[in-house]
């Protein structure tokens, strides 16, 4: 039998056992409830963040000294919580756009792989229990994709957020979509990056919903207050206690409260990526697809995980504060000239 026939055997027989803890564990957690949006009241702002009830429809950036203060209020909470709620980060006609542009590029890429134009690890990068399940990474440049990031890093509360925490300098780490078809299986809970003793966060991933997430869409699921040293020493645990009872692994997931990500079309979670979190199990017939970019902690060198995100654009180390100012430009109608180098480099 050829290496690449064993290989193959091998992992499918890891996604079973995979796929068969992710059914235990999605019996272990009975005491889920939504994701609610935070509501910030900062003079200025509307309510639960994002546009709000103040501004227009195309969305509009706030004052700098309002974005500030909203953006401090909500790293609070993230930084307690390890996930946060804000909605319209994107407006509900730009997210249609973004996943319709998205999902032209993953049909595109996915004849060019199989007419052996490119390698798959060129356009998708690895994702827990690939069938039904993709994780699209996404070149800069095209113009639905930068008023994108205008509206969710600009507009919304979501870049004063990320910059209250890890400053200006936080470095754009991964750019890509998750998308989830019909029939994907539950994730086993898990980190993205491991908790290290006396570190701080490394990394924060916002995940904007490109469509409203129903229960049965396979919504993802986090476990608040555990991007800690405790919480990942008893995750790490699976050892039965004597006599059979829980290890400490599972009675972590039994106990600790959950929230879901069941979002309206343009809501951003962030999330502290040591954060206990999964994608469950796509029941419906519909797709469900999140729009997603992470910041790194600028002094961090390896996160603990592959960086999901087009290799030019990884190795381009851009700042937050610098794709902002770009970003604001655009707003403006002069241009992004930082964006459109990095997309004139994409392959």
């Amino acid at each position: 039998m050829a290496g690449t026939d064993v290989s193959q055997l091998l992992y499918q027989e890891q996604e079973k056992i995979i796929v068969q803890r992710g059914q235990l564990e999605e019996q272990f957690v009975t005491n889920a409830k939504p994701l609610e949006a935070t509501v910030i009241k900062v003079r200025g702002t509307g309510k639960a963040g994002g546009f709000g009830k103040s501004t227009s429809s195309g969305g509009g950036s706030k004052n700098k000294a309002s974005s500030k203060a909203e953006g401090k209020a909500h790293a609070k909470i993230l930084k307690k919580e390890g996930v946060l709620r804000i909605d319209n980060a994107l407006t509900p006609d730009t997210a249609d756009a973004v996943k319709e542009h998205l999902y032209n590029l993953r049909y595109q890429s996915e004849r060019e792989v199989q007419e052996g134009k490119i390698q798959p690890v060129q356009r998708f990068a690895n994702v827990l229990l690939k069938h039904n399940r993709c994780d699209l990474t996404i070149p800069l440049g095209d113009e639905i994709i930068t008023k994108a990031l205008k509206e969710s890093l600009c507009n919304s509360p979501v870049g004063a957020t990320i910059s209250s925490i890890f400053g200006d300098g936080a470095i754009f780490h991964e750019f890509s979509c998750l998308m989830s078809d019909p029939g994907s299986q539950r994730q086993v809970i898990h980190p993205d990056t491991p908790c290290v003793d006396g570190k701080g966060p490394v990394l924060y991933t916002c995940f904007i919903a490109l469509q409203d997430v129903t229960l049965d869409m396979g919504p993802t699921v986090w476990l608040p207050r555990t991007h800690n040293k405790e919480a990942h020493e008893a995750f790490k645990d699976s050892a039965q206690s004597e006599g059979g009872g829980d290890s400490p692994k599972d009675n972590l997931i039994k106990t600790q409260p959950a929230v879901l990500g069941t979002f309206t079309k343009g809501s951003c979670a962030i999330f502290d990526s040591r954060l206990l979190h999964c994608g469950s199990a796509n029941r419906s017939e519909d797709d469900r697809a999140l729009f997603y970019f992470s910041f790194k902690e600028p002094q961090v060198g390896y996160t603990g995980n592959p960086a999901s995100i087009r290799q030019e654009l990884g190795n381009a180390n851009v700042s937050l504060g610098e794709l902002m100012e770009d970003l604001e430009l655009f707003g403006k109608g002069k241009g992004s000239p930082l964006i459109d180098r990095l997309g004139g480099q994409m392959r």
